[in-house]
């Protein structure tokens, strides 16, 4: 055997006798976790529509999944993201020609310190072996308590600029985003690219809240 195969053998093998993430009793057996705990998320695996647009959810937002993604997306828990990458890839995505991670603030990404989308986009892209794509960028974000349900969707629509000076396009991609709720934010993701050129725009989410 190469050796570059003995030592990838090797790690996966380490990697099995590591813990699972979530019980921390049983050994690592998929993406970080084990079966029982893999089996046990509150798996939707369907498509949703919102907004007059649909969108595939892996997961309906309960426990343990919404715990999950709030110590991904808040407190820093990046050890996560191989969990969370694998729902995502357990959808039937569609063939796209690049992946576009739901843009944040520049003043989300300085409380954060990363997108969380694009940590789990980048784990989508490398296995669909397609591009990354951010040619839009998103403004600051502000509390919308007291909006009426019309000035919500326009203040939503104006937070979406188009970024991008380069003539490259794609015409098929794939929205990957934590949660969808109202769908509002894809929806104005969804129309910006439009713009650019876009004839088909998918979205993904790790989970669907109810509204």
């Amino acid at each position: 055997m190469p050796m570059f195969k003995l030592l990838q053998h090797g790690k996966s093998w380490l990697t099995r006798l590591q813990p699972c993430q979530l019980c921390l009793t049983d050994h690592q057996s998929i993406h970080s976790v084990c079966e029982d705990c893999w089996r046990q998320l509150p798996w939707a695996h369907q498509t949703i529509q919102r907004q007059e647009m649909q969108f595939q959810i892996a997961c309906d937002y309960a426990y343990p999944m919404d715990r999950l993604i709030q110590l991904f997306k808040y407190e820093q828990k990046l050890h996560l993201q191989n969990l969370l990458a694998g729902v995502l890839l357990s959808l039937d995505l569609p063939k796209v020609s690049a992946i576009v991670p739901m843009p944040i603030s520049n003043e989300r990404l300085a409380e954060r310190g990363y997108n969380q989308s694009l940590v789990l986009a980048k784990h989508v892209a490398k296995q669909l072996n397609v591009p990354i794509w951010q040619p839009v960028r998103r403004m600051k974000q502000h509390s919308q308590k007291g909006l009426s349900r019309l000035e919500r969707i326009e203040d939503i629509q104006s937070q979406f600029q188009i970024s991008t000076i380069s003539k490259l396009r794609y015409r098929r991609v794939l929205i990957i985003d934590d949660v969808v709720t109202t769908g509002s934010s894809i929806r104005a993701l969804s129309q910006t690219l439009e713009q650019l050129g876009c004839q088909k725009v998918y979205a993904a989410c790790l989970a669907g809240a109810q509204i």
